[in-house]
């Protein structure tokens, strides 16, 4: 029988696929496949709607290791555990704004809106950090020199973020702010 289906398959199907069309298929493997697909179909809109809701915020910050667990945790005690998206680029808003990264701001874009669209999210939270080395990349050393040079590097791209965010997403609010090595927060507006 098998070598009969390979002859009554052989025109229609390439050599590499022989050998699947050779073997005998039972009605438990028909019934395994069926109850897989079905199981699939079921759970769909599932797990589809799983990553849909209504979140509170985008996170944006820095890929900087040092400060992972200081962003978690300060949205934690702002009581946004599990209610926002995150987004980690080098620099936080630096790397969405600063023409020496051009390159990523499309992928910056590009997510801020699957998350508008999934998450129904009303605002972006962005967090950049001092001793950040995507800051003197972008700007030069001179731009993070001093503390008073390094605040108003970073106030300038929070604000610069601010601007284009109210251009391309004017429904959407922002808060703004410059993290230190200790984990305080210093709000801009």
């Amino acid at each position: 029988m098998s070598s009969n289906r390979v002859s009554h398959y052989a025109g229609l199907s390439c050599q590499c696929c022989t050998d699947m069309l050779s073997q005998p298929s039972s009605r438990r493997d028909f019934l395994r496949t069926a109850a897989g697909a079905g199981m699939a179909a079921f759970l769909a809109p599932q797990l589809s709607f799983a990553a849909s809701g209504n979140y509170e915020a985008m996170v944006l910050s820095c890929i900087d290791p040092r400060f992972q667990k200081l962003v978690f945790d300060r949205e934690a005690k702002e009581g946004r555990t599990d209610k926002y998206s995150a987004f980690t680029i080098a620099g936080a808003s630096i790397g969405v704004v600063a023409p020496a990264f051009k390159a990523w701001q499309v992928a910056f874009w590009d997510n801020l809106a699957a998350s508008l669209q999934l998450h129904n999210i009303k605002q972006v939270i962005v967090i950049n950090h001092r001793d950040c080395g995507a800051a003197k990349i972008a700007y030069g050393a001179a731009a993070v020199a001093t503390p008073a040079a390094e605040t108003e590097t970073h106030k300038n791209a929070l604000l610069t973020f601010k601007k284009e965010l109210a251009v391309r997403q004017p429904k959407l609010g922002s808060q703004l702010g410059l993290m230190a090595l200790d984990g305080k927060v210093e709000m801009f507006s």
